[in-house]
Order: C-alpha cells, then sequence, then structure tokens
C-alpha cells in the first residue's frame, strides 16, 4: 500500500503552474481564464506561470506529459492548478513519469477529467485536491462565490480541518463564454435545499477516492490506476458525481453495479455524492425536468447502493463537483462525515 502525504502548501507571492492536461480551451474561451489568472493574482497573490500547451487545443497526449513534467520538476513552482476539464486526460497517464512526480511533490487542483491526474497522484503518494479550475470557479462571472472562494484559499494555504457546509444559494446553469455580456453580472442562484442523509446513525472518518463517476467508470475500463489490492479503501469516503455529459440514471447505476460486481463498493464506508448537473447547452432542462433528473439519479445510486452496501452512510447534493459553489475535497486526504451530528469535515 502507497504511503499517501499532504505535499507542502504555496504562499502568497509564490509561482504557480497553470495547466492543460486534459484540453487547452483558454485558446477558445479567453475570458474566462484571464478572469481566472487575474483572481489568482489579485485575490490569492499567486503567480500564475503558463506552459506551451495551456492555450492550446489539439495538444498531443506527450506534450501535455511533457507540461506536468516541467511543472512538478521546477523548485520554483509551488502548486499546480488545472485550467478546465476534457475528455482525453486518460491518455496521457501511461507518458508520466511517476518517479519524477513523486521525488517533487506538489498540490494539484483540479475535477472532472483531471479525476485522472488525481488519481495517478494518490497512487504515487501525493494528495491532491479535487475542486477548482481557473476557468469554471476562478473565472465565474461577477465574482467568486463565497463559499468556492473560502474553501479554496485553505486548501491552498492552510492545513487543518476544515468544515464544508451546504450552499445557501446554488446555481448549475451556465452562459456563453464566448459573450463579453456573461461577465456583467454574476450567474442567478437558487436557494439551498441542504444534503440529504442516508444511514446517518454513523461516523465515518477515512480517506478519499472517487472523482468523477463518468471518468472514474473509463478508468476502471482500461483498468488503470485501480489498485489491486482493494483493501487499502476499506472504511474510505467514496466520492463520486456526474458532469455536464448528464449521464442517464440507467448509467449511473450501471457504473455503481459494475463497481459493485467488482468488489469496491462494499470497501467504503461512507458516499458523498456530489450535486448533480442538470443543465448543459445540449440539454437545458427546465426547472421540472431538471428536478426528475437528479431524483432519477438519487434513485439510481440508492438501488445500486441498496444491493452492494447497504449499509453505507450515504450524503446526497454535497456542494462539490460541476455545481456553483463548488467545495475543495482534498484527494486521498483525510474526510470526517459525522451523521449524528450532519456534519463533513475534511482535513487540508
Amino acid at each position: 500500500m502507497t504511503t499517501i502525504s499532504y505535499p507542502a502548501k504555496p504562499s502568497p507571492g509564490d509561482r504557480v503552474a497553470i495547466v492543460s492536461a486534459a484540453a487547452g480551451l483558454p485558446g477558445l474561451f479567453p475570458l474566462p481564464y484571464e478572469l481566472g489568472l487575474e483572481r489568482l493574482r489579485k485575490d490569492y497573490g499567486l503567480e500564475p506561470v503558463e506552459y506551451p500547451t495551456t492555450r492550446k487545443m489539439g495538444a498531443t497526449p506527450q506534450e501535455r506529459a511533457d507540461d506536468l513534467h516541467a511543472a512538478f520538476a521546477d523548485p520554483g513552482i509551488k502548486a499546480v492548478i488545472a485550467s478546465i476539464g476534457g475528455d482525453d486526460q486518460i491518455t496521457v497517464l501511461p507518458l508520466l513519469d511517476r518517479e519524477l512526480i513523486r521525488a517533487n511533490p506538489k498540490p494539484f487542483f483540479g475535477m472532472s477529467d483531471n479525476t485522472n491526474l488525481l488519481m495517478f497522484l494518490r497512487n504515487t503518494g501525493i494528495i491532491g485536491y479535487h475542486g477548482t479550475s481557473v476557468m469554471c470557479e476562478l473565472g465565474r462571472p461577477g465574482t467568486m462565490h463565497p463559499q468556492t472562494a473560502d474553501s479554496l484559499r485553505a486548501a491552498l494555504f492552510t492545513s487543518g480541518e476544515y468544515e464544508l457546509r451546504p450552499a445557501e444559494r446554488w446555481n448549475d446553469i451556465n452562459r456563453d463564454w464566448a459573450d463579453p455580456a456573461t461577465f456583467d453580472a454574476e450567474p442567478q442562484t437558487r436557494p439551498g435545499t441542504g444534503w440529504s442523509w442516508v444511514n446517518a446513525d454513523q461516523v465515518v472518518e477515512g480517506r478519499s477516492w472517487g472523482g468523477c463517476l463518468e471518468i472514474v467508470g473509463w478508468l476502471l475500463m482500461a483498468d488503470r490506476e485501480i489498485p489491486q489490492d482493494l483493501s487499502e479503501f476499506d472504511g474510505g469516503v467514496l466520492l463520486l458525481e456526474t458532469s455536464e455529459e448528464m449521464p442517464s440514471a440507467d448509467e449511473v447505476f450501471w457504473t455503481l453495479r459494475n463497481m459493485g460486481e467488482r468488489g469496491l463498493l462494499q470497501r467504503f464506508s461512507a458516499l458523498l455524492m456530489g450535486r448533480a448537473k442538470t443543465w448543459s447547452f445540449e440539454q437545458p432542462n427546465g426547472p421540472e425536468e431538471a428536478a426528475r433528473y437528479a431524483t432519477e439519479q438519487r434513485e439510481a445510486v440508492l438501488r445500486a447502493m441498496g444491493v452492494y452496501a447497504p449499509n453505507t452512510l450515504i450524503v446526497f447534493d454535497v456542494d462539490f463537483g460541476h455545481t456553483d459553489p463548488q467545495l475543495v475535497i482534498p484527494y486521498g486526504g483525510y474526510v470526517r462525515v459525522d451523521g449524528a451530528a450532519r456534519r463533513i469535515t475534511v482535513t487540508y
């Protein structure tokens, strides 16, 4: 079993790498990207450093791997932050120099397709951070959501416990990044509904694993970065959330069923299920359709867990993943889920 540890934190004034290990979308949508860079400088006091593929669409897996190697090997770089997600980071993983990265541990922030790199880092012994990309969270129109901003600041600069709290207001509807008017005002938000708890008569504290459900499924299909000895997940906290691809309830159930058949679901003592993304440009659901989609996804999760892990502590609609606000969760780090107190605490 790999020993996993927290890498050293950056400090205000430090240089941080901005990488596009999934997709070079900053080259297509400069407005949210430039806004995110500005906030890193002004709000967090960090100096972003770009690489050859940061703004390059169509970069080869090897080119993206080279940028990651350069970022981790440079002693002047104190953290690595994803520009955004994508859909083919799995092709970069075989090209990564595990020993180089292990010898130069740094905090990495990303989610969605960056689940690939988070899982790679965990298996390399480095705790990463599930959450925050330059374009989505740092580049949010108007201002950053205060809960996102506070969670990111704590994850970047502090060590120790941090309590996650349900969003008072939230949003999952996007606007056109190519339209400058998008950035004139904050997104419209809806009142928070809190978190929903199942089997809440227990307290679980363990290391986290998981990420974007679709990416976890792809990694399982490729049998990549999945430990052979699943006992290292015993008592842990499973993190799952779905993307703007909006997989059907059947797809969610099938992925979880296959995880159960592989013996994965049974290992974890708690599941944190991120708030479902219920809107996309391809499927712009109204309120009723969005509520139906979220309900059907929840029922699919409960059906699979009922078969394979019926006693697992589950929390639905946790504010991480493809949602706004987006709370940062240490990947491979400690998470405490207190059912009786209805509290979730992470260790940054």
